[in-house]
């Protein structure tokens, strides 16, 4: 039987370089390919240092535990290792970088993560099409990375690295924060083009809400409380929460 395509093994996690308490208190999760979870929580539970410290975040260290990728332990992986691995994260908050171009960024992070080296030109007719099937305007292609856009514009660029780099684990940290519904939806259908074109990509949606997952629909939805999964299940899961709140598993 094959491993797994990705698995937190008893994660444990705090702040690197502090005596603060571990954030992550024995974190479990395991998703085979073509997966959808959705990780939910309120603030303060430890989804977006889970998701930092599962592409290797220097801003916090492991302290228990394990993180497993196609069966290969890769807790001490840095960062850029775990991107050319095909490992993926959409931020809650995307950088800007002035001075770099989405298309020279996409380039790069293409030549590191495939060793794929094209010309602005076969790079520019090779995204077209995904630009177009995720509403972006060709234009924003020569603009600096995130420089200006809106909190719908940033998102839908998150996607297209995703579509472009074609990773084989995406985590989706709080990808709804600041969207409103139509941004969310383009946002969210995004998702779905990626996943229609890979359909072995497994993807963990952190978020607050409901909404997200609405569109998404996930296969499994868990329940993070206090740096550990507390509860796991369907859709009707999400819907319970939504209904009762976050103190119905304080």
């Amino acid at each position: 039987m094959s491993a797994p395509l990705f698995e937190i093994d008893d994660l444990h996690a705090k702040v690197a370089d502090t005596d603060l308490p571990n954030i992550l208190k024995g974190m479990n999760l395991t998703v085979n390919s073509g997966e959808v979870h959705a990780l939910m929580g309120p603030n303060g539970s430890g989804k977006s240092t889970l998701a930092a410290t599962l592409l290797g975040s220097p801003e916090y260290e492991v302290t228990g535990g394990a993180v497993r990728f196609k069966g290969d332990d890769i807790t001490e992986w840095g960062a850029d290792v775990r991107g050319k691995a095909g490992m993926f994260l959409a931020f809650q908050h995307p950088h800007e970088i002035s001075g770099v171009s989405v298309i020279n960024f996409l380039r790069q992070a293409l030549s590191a993560r495939k060793g794929i080296d094209l010309s602005i030109l076969e790079l520019r007719l090779s995204i077209m099409e995904w630009m177009d099937r995720l509403g972006i305007d060709p234009a924003f292609a020569d603009r600096f990375l995130n420089e200006g856009f809106s909190g719908g514009e940033k998102k839908r660029n998150e996607i297209l690295q995703m579509a472009i780099l074609e990773p084989e684990i995406a985590i989706l940290d709080e990808t709804d924060t600041g969207l409103d519904i139509d941004a969310l939806k383009i946002v969210a259908s995004g998702v779905q083009e990626v996943r229609k074109d890979r359909p072995d990509l497994g993807v963990v949606v952190i978020t607050h809400y409901q909404r997200l997952l609405d569109l998404i629909e996930p296969d499994h939805v868990h329940i993070l409380r206090d740096g550990k999964i507390i509860d796991s299940g369907g859709m009707e899961l999400a819907a319970r929460l939504e209904d009762k709140g976050f103190d119905a598993w304080a």
